[in-house]
């Protein structure tokens, strides 16, 4: 039995353990955060509009100023992580946030706060990036797809925890969006604080030379007879430019293109949630949100299980184009057919949640040690880019073309998502690390076939 027991087996196979526990509960206090941020703004934002004298367009700017944090932390500290470490950029997001978070109580102008917005959206943003690449980098292949798929769920638990503080806190008076809006401090600070002491990640100090240093780190939280496979140094030059040559280009497109078409109807619809039902001629009270956010986590939930039991492939297309049914129905149901268009929403909710698993599955799986944190931090960075513009642009596409047109080119959207899924999406159920990135297996190599230089 203790010859068993020391058999030599690669980290990507060994049992999931405490360790990967708290990986995975370190990483996931980002996403709670990042949902909590973006959910409590709708609901501030009722009340700082009167009180600032908002314009649609300050409405929209302060709605997508997390999202544009976003965008911009994803890309400069996911590509500065790939070469001063996992870990310390890991920490350094949640200094920002913390900071950022606390100081939007005493915010007096739109301008200050949409500034500190994305700061917070810069923490959060290159928190994604190595959130991402840690657990997937630690995680063994077999339980890799239900800890990445589960940011969603841990993101939806926020968002819906944002709903019931912004009904219960904005009742407190006229400047209670300030306690709102700060109250993000409080997780940030917790998820800081236990963040000390997180190691390195074993692969990132493998692909930078420093073996034992890895492998260290590999036997004191998994053993003495695990062991790391070696992957190729950066020799040349790994730069951030290497995303778009011949070898990457394809899996940076597909990455980039379908989390965009993913995420702008997604920020777009409920971070203006309470309008948007108002459009649509529903009641916005409590049981209705109560209802959207168990829809949210009810999905969410089961989002985890059809990652593990269907091809990651097949998820992603069958739910862009259900998820663009729903929306062209929403457009030809008529006002007054209440039931059907809470059917038609409700479906879209209970889909659009369950497949955001895929988006913390797919980046961190496709691009190889080198080049992991820059490609997720890409990724990311481009949907969120594409959430920032679609948010500051709904409410005055509302305006001007009306609910109908404005969810129709939200469809539109979902099949452009659905056709360079098609296309480009790969099958990287139950391969290892190295073999999803390095185009190792048949699967892998029809679904992301280098392209001829």
């Amino acid at each position: 039995m203790q010859h068993l027991t020391q058999q030599k087996i690669r980290m990507d196979d060994v049992p999931l353990s405490r360790f990967h526990i708290k990986i995975a509960g370190l990483t996931f206090g980002a996403h709670f955060t990042d949902g909590y941020v973006l959910g409590v703004i709708g609901f501030a934002l009722a009340q700082i509009k009167p009180q600032m004298g908002l314009t649609p367009f300050w409405e929209g700017m302060l709605g997508s100023s997390a999202l544009i944090g976003l965008f911009i932390g994803s890309l400069v500290l996911g590509w500065i992580s790939d070469y001063v470490g996992r870990q310390k950029i890991f920490s350094f997001s949640f200094v920002i946030i913390t900071l950022a978070s606390a100081l939007q109580f005493f915010a007096s102008t739109p301008e200050q706060l949409f500034l500190l917005r994305v700061l917070i959206g810069i923490g959060l943003g290159g928190d994604y990036s190595v959130g991402h690449t840690m657990l997937a980098e630690f995680s063994p292949r077999k339980h890799r797809g239900v800890l990445l798929g589960s940011f969603s769920v841990i993101w939806t638990f926020g968002y819906v925890a944002a709903g019931f503080a912004g009904h219960f806190l904005t009742a407190l008076g006229p400047d209670a969006w300030r306690w709102l809006l700060s109250s993000s401090t409080i997780p940030a600070v917790i998820i800081l604080l236990l963040r000390i002491g997180t190691p390195e990640s074993p692969r990132w100090l493998m692909g930078k030379g420093r073996r034992e240093q890895a492998l260290a780190i590999v036997h004191k939280y998994f053993g003495s007879h695990v062991l790391l496979n070696d992957e190729p140094q950066v020799t040349s030059k790994q730069r951030f430019m290497s995303l778009f040559g011949p070898k990457y280009r394809r899996r940076t497109a597909f990455n980039s293109l379908f989390f965009v078409c993913l995420v702008i109807p997604y920020f777009a619809i409920y971070t203006f949630l309470p309008s948007i039902l108002n459009v649509m001629g529903l009641d916005n009270n409590f049981a209705t949100d109560l209802l959207l956010n168990g829809l949210l986590v009810v999905g969410a939930l089961f989002g985890i299980v059809l990652t593990v039991v269907c091809s990651r492939r097949g998820f992603l297309i069958g739910s862009f184009i259900f998820l663009a049914i729903c929306l062209v129905l929403l457009t030809l149901i008529p006002a007054n057919q209440t039931v059907w268009l809470i059917a038609a929403f409700a479906a879209f909710t209970l889909v659009m949640s369950a497949v955001s698993n895929l988006v913390g599955v797919f980046p961190a799986e496709s691009f190889p040690t080198e080049v992991r944190s820059m490609g997720v931090g890409f990724a990311t960075s481009m949907s969120r880019l594409g959430s920032a513009i679609g948010t500051s642009l709904l409410p005055l596409a509302i305006v001007n073309y009306g609910m109908p047109a404005t969810t129709g080119m939200l469809a539109l959207i979902l099949i452009i998502g659905a056709v360079v899924s098609i296309a480009w999406a790969p099958e990287t159920k139950g391969l290892t690390l190295v073999d999803a990135a390095q185009d190792s297996t048949p699967q892998a190599e029809r679904a992301f076939a280098i392209e001829a230089e």
